[in-house]
């Protein structure tokens, strides 16, 4: 059975979301979110209700730490061949050239575009000390993404 709910979101979600109405299944969407969430929360639930002994805990909090991390990196791929797909020749150049996640992240050209992306995950930081270990697995993910797409075209071009 299924049943109909009514959400509330802000005006500038509701236009964008109209906007891409026919490429979203907004339900299945939120169906996917709203299930991942109540079942991490009924996990943790779970684990505090049961005995747990602390080399278990480790492990357990290790695998996390792994996947929490690749989901960055992974992230940041994805990222970044998207950008490198609609980047103009020069700026596809430009990008190739940046050696480090620091550079990238005070980049003149990118920084701001990149200072965007971070203020998305309030995980990823680039703050005065530099940028945190997720935005650097994040940068070093979307530098792979971008690297991925010019060794894929660079013979065609």
């Amino acid at each position: 059975m299924t049943r109909k709910i009514t959400l509330s979101i802000p005006d500038m979600l509701y236009e964008k979301m109209e906007e891409w109405r026919q490429s979203f299944n907004f339900s299945k969407m939120f169906q996917d979110a709203l299930a991942e969430a109540i079942n991490k929360k009924e996990e943790f639930q779970r684990r505090l209700r049961e005995d747990h002994d602390m080399a278990e805990i480790i492990d357990r909090l290790k695998h996390e730490k792994r996947q929490s991390e690749g989901n960055y990196s992974e992230s940041g791929h994805t990222k970044g061949l998207q950008w490198a797909k609609s980047a103009h020749y020069s700026d596809l150049m430009y990008a190739l050239g940046l050696s480090s996640s620091k550079e990238m992240a005070e980049d003149e050209m990118l920084g701001a575009y990149f200072n965007s992306l971070f203020s998305s995950d309030h995980l990823m930081e680039n703050t005065a000390e530099g940028i945190n270990k997720y935005s650097k697995l994040f940068l070093d993910g979307w530098r792979r993404g971008v690297r991925d797409f010019w060794n894929e075209i660079k013979e065609k071009i």
